[in-house]
């Protein structure tokens, strides 16, 4: 209870037009003021995931379903990090599987090269964060697809076209 009360203090503060909902624009900002410096097109994936009426904006409800996963994302980080801040590719799959994510290796280390912002091996807490971003939506896009439920799918060009546009970050 005393945790939805200080979001929905925090989601007010960010709402500075009383709207009942926040944009990508001011959620990146509230998310910078506090050290997390997303590029605005992770903050618009961040809303489609959680995005349930579709009008392109956070309403509080939808901001609680996103703190619920960011929490469980930045648990993971935090069990692996060791006081350096930031993670190496090993500390990034036992954390993705943590959180529930399996990925083969082709697709592990082509996620952490593409959120891997400086090319050093390190990603810290905003690049993770990104990268958790990416491999949910994918997954939730990929899950819409996989109806049977089988774990494959088989796309025509208009649906791989379709996942590739929602997909990006």
């Amino acid at each position: 209870m005393e945790n939805t009360i200080v979001l929905r203090e925090w989601f007010d503060r960010v709402d500075s037009g009383r709207t009942g909902s926040i944009a990508a624009a001011q959620l990146k900002s509230a998310f910078a003021a506090g050290n997390l410096d997303f590029p605005l097109s992770v903050v618009q994936q961040m809303i489609r995931m959680y995005d349930f009426d579709r009008n392109g904006t956070m309403s509080f409800e939808e901001f609680v379903e996103l703190n619920k996963f960011l929490l469980k994302v930045q648990h993971a980080f935090s069990d692996l990090e060791r006081g350096r801040g930031y993670l190496v590719p090993d500390d990034v799959h036992e954390a993705l599987v943590k959180i529930g994510f399996s990925l083969d290796s082709p697709a592990f280390y082509t996620v952490c090269e593409s959120f891997d912002q400086k090319k050093n091996g390190r990603l810290r807490l905003d690049d993770f964060i990104s990268l958790c971003i990416f491999v949910q939506s994918a997954r939730n896009l990929f899950n819409s697809f996989d109806t049977a439920k089988q774990g494959r799918i088989n796309l025509d060009l208009n649906q791989f076209i379709f996942c590739t546009a929602n997909c990006r970050i």
